[in-house]
């Protein structure tokens, strides 16, 4: 169920996508600095593409800047994560080897009724 309501929703999307794609095919003119600036500092940069891709690229951009902010935003708990791991491993090392080190625990009845010389 839940795989065909994602499928559902990709296609939707898909739709979505192709047709806002056909809807803005005209050509736009993208620059580097506006004209007066550009002239002045001799950075005339442009470049024409359809409207759609504009869309596109720029939602892309924005998740990817969303994603880096994200990263770096939640290093902190990664550090904190892998110090944890780190102190968890180190302490069942240590409870192994004390565990191996220490005698087999004993039920104080049993030690008095197994001790010699009592009778039973």
């Amino acid at each position: 169920m839940l795989r065909w309501l994602r499928w559902a929703f990709l296609a939707a999307l898909a739709v979505a996508l192709v047709t806002l794609a056909l809807a803005n095919r005209g050509l736009v003119t993208l620059r580097l600095m506006p004209d007066e600036a550009g002239s002045f500092l001799g950075l005339q940069w442009s470049l024409e593409l359809p409207l759609f891709l504009v869309i596109f690229a720029g939602i892309l951009l924005g998740l990817l800047i969303g994603f880096v902010w994200e990263w770096l935003r939640e290093a902190r708990l990664r550090s904190a994560a892998s110090q944890t791991a780190r102190d968890k491993a180190r302490l069942e090392r240590e409870l192994a080897r004390v565990s191996a080190d220490a005698p087999e625990p004993r039920d104080e009845v049993l030690a008095l009724l197994e001790q010699p010389g009592r009778a039973r």
